[in-house]
């Protein structure tokens, strides 16, 4: 567990790998101006991850060609306490509260307890 807010965390640590908004349209079959609004829209989330990197989203959104079930309510919900993009990516990549991280509950279809954890954030 981490002392350090949500908004200093290291990203580049916490997400093992990232993608560019080309990349993600491509595995989402959409184009980068629909991932854009996607981000815009809170069904994604994107970060510079390291200075001089250019605004990524995490890999780990995307399973089998969709946005991983869950994620768009989660980021919503997120976003309803305050938190911007890094804090959202920073939270659901800390195995601070869950047995494991956020994301991968989500991904395993464990959603439930994620957004629960989610509902009593304070910030």
């Amino acid at each position: 567990m981490s002392n350090a807010p949500l908004a200093d965390r290291d990203l580049a640590a916490l997400v093992p790998e990232w993608l560019d908004w080309t990349q993600v349209a491509e595995l989402l079959g959409v184009t980068p101006s629909k991932v854009r609004s996607m981000i815009r829209d809170h069904e994604l989330a994107a970060a510079v991850p390291e200075p001089g990197a250019g605004s990524r989203v995490p890999a780990d959104f995307i399973q089998d060609g969709l946005v991983v079930k869950g994620l768009p309510g989660l980021l919503t919900l997120l976003h309803d306490h305050r938190f911007d993009d890094r804090e959202c990516i920073a939270w659901l990549f800390t195995d601070d509260d869950l047995p494991g991280r956020p994301i991968d509950a989500l991904r395993e279809n464990r959603g439930s307890e994620v957004k629960r954890r989610a509902q009593v954030l304070e910030y």
